[in-house]
């Protein structure tokens, strides 16, 4: 969808301020029921859904109708949570089924309105087959379940809606969601380019790899594609074509070091977090199995800057657009001292995730107060503050929409043993192999990709592809991080390509050149998930340390050669060479097994 501008009224910062000190609230106040914390949770993500966007009246009149449904059946919920849990998913009466009918309608329609269609669809269509799967012939059926049970089950149970997807929403993303809205006004945001600006901005086709570290760095913290894009490339792809770049060049760069952002830990787009509840992996070791791959990624993306650099004669950045050395160290500090702060606490204080990002969210606050000259002024901070509390209140809503929608597919997958019986079928049709296996969860990630956000798509084809994959001998950990980066694929893969879509407009160029040019310096992301499979040493930081950096090292001399023969200028008896020999010291461990 189209992003909406931003609107400061006291009304909007006002709600997006109460999101702030509501999910804050939960996690220094201990434990909250999930009956009541997620039903309020989804209440509060109901206005910037319905009523923030709208524009025409008839969006207007429905958008307060539909909010008001929402948060009675919503506050209902929450109100009697006590008593809902002692009736294990079965609805007693009437008003109780109006409610759940309800909470499923309006889920269905704020996925729509803040994605589109797709995901809600495909949310629909589980819906339909839990309620009437019963009279499905053959082995894709399940037996007839009462409509007060399947309802119940999916709407007042610690399942389907408030299931421990949306849990994860409530209690971990959106403190990170919060945590870069804060960072990302303050001077902090700006650190990041100057950072990015002083260590690579000299450097031949500096201004691509400025991009590069830029996006990495505010895409830790943002965890979204299109966020990236928009922001700093707001900055970076007019820069690249003032030194040279092609517009499609310059469009690719952004889009394709924007869209690593969701691998780059410690926020992932949310995917670290979904990621420890459904394999039950503590956080820390989610982050050190991440990290290699993610660095492999930009690695690649630097590569393949650096050969179009040599092949279009691209230089470094003019002396006129570096920072001072000062303002790079200050602005530096604004990032370090709260990302310090979430650092220390994770691994000295050892804190939960959410804490440690809430403590780091605090000192994020009191830094708002000062600009680069360290003066400080309660105008600025009010100012940053508003204007914080407003992208909060937005994202948080956003993925609140995405995750609730999507439980509802992982509760009908896990009532009615659908996920099972697709499972059976992969492998049937990969005759149980491991590699034809891949392959088609590769197909079925792009496809779903292609329809629904990252996260979502990497749920849902988890819950389907990744029990094949554990019965093929791959590790939990590794199928889970397999599934999620070719959930990316569709980032910069045509015919869906939303963050080449961004680019392309900001850049003003036809977005099939953009995307022809991101395939190739994105060459990473689809060769990466393959190499960890064949070299699942990569994800064993924690566990085997030196192997992991001699996988890193074997496989970012692969992607030198792959990058080469794709990129590079010279002849093809030079670059095919060149491309087998990367691609064979890539799976080379896998060939030989």
């Amino acid at each position: 969808m189209v992003a909406q501008p931003m609107r400061r009224q006291p009304v909007w910062v006002g709600l997006g301020l109460l999101s702030i000190v509501f999910h804050l609230g939960l996690v220094f106040s201990g434990l909250v029921p999930a009956l009541v914390a997620r039903p309020l949770h989804m209440a509060l993500a109901l206005p910037w859904l319905f009523i923030y966007p709208a524009r025409s009246r008839r969006q207007k009149v429905s958008g307060w109708v539909l909010m008001a449904l929402g948060l009675a059946a919503c506050l209902y919920t929450a109100w009697n949570a006590e008593a809902l849990g002692d009736q294990y998913g079965f609805l007693e009466d009437n008003l109780q089924m109006a409610v759940g009918m309800v909470l499923l309608g309006v889920t269905l329609e704020m996925a729509r309105r803040a994605i589109g269609w797709p995901l809600p669809l495909v949310a629909l269509a589980c819906l339909l087959y839990g309620f009437f799967g019963q009279y499905v012939p053959g082995q894709f059926g399940h037996p007839a379940v009462p409509l007060g049970s399947t309802l119940g089950t999916l709407t007042i149970t610690e399942g389907g809606v408030w299931g421990s997807l949306t849990g994860v929403s409530v209690s971990v993303v959106a403190i990170f969601v919060i945590m870069g809205a804060v960072l990302n006004v303050g001077e902090a945001g700006q650190g990041f380019l100057n950072i990015a600006i002083a260590a690579a901005g000299r450097l031949r086709g500096g201004a691509g790899k400025v991009a590069v570290l830029a996006s990495a760095l505010f895409g830790s913290i943002s965890g979204s594609a299109s966020a990236n894009a928009a922001s700093i490339g707001a900055v970076t792809m007019p820069t690249m074509v003032r030194m040279g770049y092609p517009k499609s060049l310059a469009g690719a760069v952004e889009a394709v070091a924007s869209s690593g952002g969701q691998i780059m830990p410690p926020l992932m787009g949310a995917g670290a977090f979904v990621m420890v509840e459904l394999t039950g992996t503590p956080y820390t070791r989610i982050m050190a199995a991440a990290l290699l791959p993610a660095l492999l990624y930009f690695l690649a993306v630097w590569i393949g800057i650096d050969l179009f650099a040599r092949r279009y004669g691209l230089k470094a950045l003019d002396q006129d657009d570096q920072p001072s050395r000062r303002d790079v160290v200050v602005t530096l500090l604004f990032f370090l001292v709260p990302f310090g702060v979430l650092l220390q606490q994770m691994f000295i204080a050892q804190v939960t995730p959410q804490y440690a990002a809430c403590m780091a969210i605090l000192v994020g606050m009191l830094l708002l107060f000062l600009d680069i000259r360290f003066r400080v002024s309660l105008s600025a901070f009010t100012r940053r503050m508003s204007e914080a509390a407003i992208i909060a209140g937005r994202q948080i809503s956003m993925i609140a929409a995405i995750i609730i929608c999507a439980s509802i597919v992982v509760g009908v997958l896990g009532m009615t043993g659908l996920g099972i019986k697709v499972t059976s079928v992969i492998l049937a049709l990969a005759q149980e192999s491991l590699w034809p296996a891949l392959l088609l969860t590769a197909v079925a990630c792009l496809l779903l990709g292609m329809e629904v956000p990252t996260t979502a798509a990497y749920v849902i084809c988890v819950a389907i592809a990744g029990p094949a994959l554990n019965r093929l001998g791959i590790d939990l950990l590794l199928a889970h991080l397999f599934v999620f980066w070719f959930a990316l694929l569709s980032t910069i893969t045509p015919p869906v390509c939303g963050t080449v879509f961004i680019a392309a407009g900001i850049v003003g160029e036809n977005w099939l050149k953009v995307a022809a040019s991101a395939m190739r310096l994105g060459v990473g992301l689809y060769i990466i998930p393959l190499a960890m499979i064949a070299n699942p040493q990569l994800i064993q930081l924690i566990e085997h340390p030196w192997r992991a950096v001699a996988a890193f090292v074997q496989i970012g001399v692969g992607l030198w050669g792959l990058s080469f023969a794709f990129i590079s200028g010279h002849r093809l008896w030079l670059r095919l060479p060149a491309g087998l020999a990367g691609a064979a010291v890539c799976f080379g461990p896998a060939l030989l097994r």
